[in-house]
């Protein structure tokens, strides 16, 4: 159940539909939550309360900095215990704090969603790595057709991306909440070429997903959120995630806010989900994608020959790019920082910016979740120091 939206006050920026990439403020902060497990001694308690108020601090000064986000909300899972450290406020209306129960838009780590589904399906023998679009998809174009399922999942495809069609962006400026077919989306682009040889480079594109969606639903005759709900949703216990087509967002919410110029706009329900669809639709909570990036990161979805394959890595980023240094897998992303690995994705979408990270044997994970959308075309400046922000979180996490 959803409040009613509120008309938005001016209408989307041009900017902020194009990083669909999926592509001053002072609010009270709340209070760091922890848990530690039974073994912590003082010395550990100790280091650990000095490092959360390290990390709590930047976090206040993020938010309370020009241009910062009304909310942020991290969640640090350890052997030891969860560590749950927010900043700002979930509803700048009511300023009630961010829980880890809050549904949000989860922006374009969904593709990592998309990822476990193919990769589930490749485990059962449903779909191959080496598929290619032609063999499952034969009503795309013909000069696609040799785009494999595995150079979709690591954007090396060269499909163009649909969300910087021309006519695809008049429909979303006009009305910003339209119901789109989502397994028409690449019909937006369907006329024109790959952008270079499949295999030959990278380059993050929001249709990648999309086909590799279409290709589950192609392989199994299942309509794609179903086999999120069978293969994703039930064996990794996620209660609160769903994929709808709307605009709506379910109680209770992270409110996500567009902040330049001042004073905020609350964006959560400016855009309907079916635009995006596999490729940044998702909704969840922080709460459910600890659950997932620990199982995913993990590979505990498929067979250790497919984690292998996951983790072929090719030079590329995430959008917008995650801590340290990134090199791209299959639906997945190392960031190698100066304290150690991590793997997950990211993603932003007007209102939100996410990152999902756990280490590559899912025992340690963050999340990490602002609600204002930051990326490298919108807010450079932004961009650097969360990331560095995001560094140190991760550090916190290894230690």
């Amino acid at each position: 159940m959803s409040l009613p939206c509120v008309p938005p006050r001016r209408r989307l920026r041009p900017v902020s539909v194009l990083v669909l990439c999926l592509a001053a403020l002072a609010p009270a902060v709340a209070p760091a939550v922890a848990s530690a497990g039974p073994d912590a001694g003082p010395d550990a308690a100790s280091g650990r309360a000095d490092t959360d108020r390290s990390l709590q601090r930047q976090i206040e000064e993020f938010v309370r900095g020009p241009g910062g986000p009304p909310g942020v909300i991290a969640v640090l899972r350890r052997e030891s215990g969860t560590r749950v450290l927010r900043a700002g406020v979930a509803d700048l209306e009511t300023g009630r704090p961010p829980r880890p129960d809050d549904h949000m838009r989860i922006a374009s780590t969904a593709k990592a969603f998309s990822g476990a589904v193919a990769l589930s399906l490749a485990d059962r023998g449903a779909l191959d790595l080496d598929d290619t679009l032609r063999e499952r998809l034969p009503r795309l174009p013909a000069a696609w057709g040799a785009v494999t399922l595995r150079q979709l999942l690591n954007h090396t495809s060269g499909l163009p991306d649909y969300t910087r069609d021309a006519e695809f962006l008049r429909i979303v400026t006009a009305d910003p909440r339209h119901r789109f077919d989502p397994r028409r989306l690449l019909d937006y682009v369907a006329d024109e070429p790959l952008n270079f040889r499949p295999g030959s480079r990278y380059l993050y594109s929001n249709s990648d997903n999309i086909a590799v969606a279409l290709m589950a639903e192609a392989a199994t005759g299942t309509p794609y959120e179903r086999l999120l709900r069978d293969l994703v949703y039930r064996p990794l216990k996620l209660r609160d995630t769903s994929l709808p087509l709307g605009y709506r967002m379910p109680e209770p919410y992270l409110h996500g806010y567009d902040v330049t110029p001042p004073p905020p706009q609350d964006v959560s329900e400016i855009l309907s989900a079916s635009g995006v669809w596999a490729s940044g639709g998702i909704i969840s909570t922080p709460a459910d994608m600890t659950r997932f990036v620990r199982g995913y990161a993990s590979g505990a979805l498929y067979d250790r020959s497919l984690v292998r394959e996951q983790r072929r890595w090719v030079a590329g980023a995430s959008e917008p790019a995650g801590p340290g240094r990134n090199l791209a897998g299959l639906a997945i992303f190392r960031y190698a920082t100066r304290c150690g690995v991590v793997l997950g994705h990211t993603g932003n979408f007007p209102g939100y910016t996410q990152l999902i990270a756990a280490t590559p044997d899912g025992r340690r994970s963050l999340t990490f979740t602002v609600t204002a959308q930051i990326n490298q075309a919108q807010a450079p400046d932004r961009l650097a120091r969360m990331r560095a922000i995001q560094e140190d979180f991760v550090c916190a996490l290894l230690r």
